[in-house]
């Protein structure tokens, strides 16, 4: 080791390129992987925001009568969640069971929808939710209700002959939203004397990619051996997007990862070649006075080794910072979502050095393959 020391002091700037290499490499990939790791947790958040995509009625619903109503005028028990729930499906996420029915309220037709104060995961994992709770004895109220007939927050209204207190007034969202009055689930239930019964279950399907490429398909399959009694329905759009932005996502790494390594590995076997031709003399002298091919490798590959190691740790460093300075202007990825990947600083150390040694492995070779005799009169 005190040999190889002293030719990494004799031999600073050859070292510091290998280095150079080294972290430059390992700091691309800290940087990208953590990126990309980053930006699947920001497009999952993103394609959750477009809202449901699956809607679990009726299986005897008339679909001309869902499509132009804009929901089942039919009913199913409240327990068809808790099935899908029982069966840990994993492609049904963020179950929450709805209830609609239209009235006339103010000589004005509007929508009263009952949701549950709860969303259901059958994949028992905490996710936050995607829409809001509302208490007992609330109400939300759509921008065209409250803004035709001026109700603020606070206000008290008459619903059925119930007074509720109005907490929140949305925002105007230019779809059928904006003539509904949002409810606690059991409260409407009761107000309209369905106790138990519901007629849409809105949920996300999670399913990424299928074998036959049809999720819906196979999500219909699924649901019935669990719920024979609904039938599914999905809003391809946005199941299309959110698998669309999904992949996009995966292959940018995919892409660059392989070129990252070929040119790294290019930079690192120059610089072993660079510092073989330089030591030619050496090596001549140690193959004189009966140093092994083995031997002289070894001092090679310890250096490479080393350099590896170093450049791994302060590559990833590097990478890291890299990723919370020029990451969200890159890949348009808030902060939140970028963390350090201690797993990659384990990796880095590991594999690095033996990513730095394969890459000399050709120049350490054709170096102590030479005849001494050969290399003492270069």
């Amino acid at each position: 080791m005190k040999l190889i020391l002293k030719e990494i002091r004799h031999r600073k700037f050859n070292f510091l390129m290998g280095l150079l290499g080294m972290v430059t490499i390992v700091a691309l990939v800290v940087f990208f992987y953590t990126m990309t790791q980053a930006t699947q947790k920001e497009t999952i958040r993103l394609t959750r925001d477009m809202g449901f995509n699956v809607r679990i009625i009726p299986g005897e619903t008339d679909i001309n009568q869902f499509w132009v109503d804009g929901y089942s005028n039919l009913s199913m028990s409240e327990e068809v969640v808790d099935k899908l729930v029982k069966q840990k499906s994993v492609n049904y996420a963020h179950l929450t069971a709805t209830l609609h029915k239209r009235i006339q309220w103010r000589e004005k037709h509007i929508v009263l929808t009952g949701i549950a104060s709860e969303e259901r995961e059958p994949s028992g994992a905490k996710k936050s939710k995607m829409i809001f709770a509302i208490d007992t004895g609330k109400v939300y109220l759509g921008y065209e209700i409250a803004h035709q007939f001026n109700i603020k927050e606070g206000d008290v209204i008459d619903v059925l002959g119930n007074n509720f207190e109005v907490s929140k007034t949305l925002t105007e969202s230019g779809s059928e939203d904006d003539v509904r009055m949002y409810f606690n689930l059991e409260t409407l239930q009761s107000l309209v004397k369905m106790e138990g019964r519901v007629n849409e279950v809105m949920a996300i399907n999670c399913m990424c990619s299928t074998k036959n490429g049809d999720p819906l398909g196979e999500l219909r399959a699924e649901l019935q051996k669990i719920a024979p009694e609904a039938e599914v329905i999905m809003k391809s759009s946005v199941a299309d997007a959110r698998e669309k932005q999904r992949k996009m996502t995966d292959k940018y790494f995919s892409y660059l990862f392989p070129i990252i390594l070929i040119i790294c590995a290019l930079w690192l076997g120059s610089v072993t070649m660079t510092n073989v031709k330089e030591r030619t003399p050496e090596i001549g002298v140690m193959r004189a006075i009966g140093f092994t091919s083995w031997k002289i490798g070894k001092q090679f590959f310890l250096r490479v080794l080393l350099i590896g190691f170093i450049g791994a740790v302060i590559g990833f460093a590097v990478g890291t910072l890299l990723s919370y300075q020029l990451g969200p202007n890159i890949f348009n990825v808030t902060k939140i979502y970028i963390e350090p990947n201690f797993e990659l600083l384990i990796m880095s150390a590991l594999i690095g050095p033996l990513f730095a040694a394969l890459a000399s492995v050709l120049p350490v070779l054709w170096a102590v393959n030479r005849d001494s005799a050969e290399l003492l009169k270069e």
